[in-house]
């Protein structure tokens, strides 16, 4: 039976770029590399695989992954002073029992989307 997921799979075109992007603009952990085409970098308890294409390019249709953080106001003054664009700046997206949920979207040197999220807690 599944249980948690193990690594996550990011198709790029340039593993160096990616790693800059994922460990210093995200900063993600590095973990290591395996040859010029593949690295390892850590979120959490996730491992992201960074990845050129392999085989067919349907293949690599990536899904978007969303890194969440404590405080996204500040993660977003960060990001911002480290050059990144917004695809769509952080917003509520909805309104829990016990925390608003905010989502913002960025994009990755190779367009993949990227969404950050927050789980605010709210008093009742």
């Amino acid at each position: 039976m599944i249980d948690k997921i193990g690594q996550i799979a990011v198709a790029v075109t340039d593993v160096p770029r990616a790693i800059r992007f994922y460990c210093d603009i995200l900063s993600l952990e590095f973990l290591f590399e395996a040859s010029p085409n593949l690295a390892f970098v850590r979120c959490g308890d996730i491992r992201l695989m960074l990845t050129t294409l392999q085989g067919e390019v349907c293949d690599h249709h990536t899904s978007v992954i969303y890194y969440q953080v404590k405080d996204i106001e500040a993660t977003t003054v960060m990001l911002k002073s480290r050059g990144i664009v917004f695809e769509r700046e952080p917003q509520l997206a909805a309104k829990m029992p016990d925390h608003d949920l905010w989502l913002g979207f960025l994009r990755d040197p190779d367009n993949n989307l990227i969404g950050i999220m927050a789980e605010i807690t709210t008093e009742s």
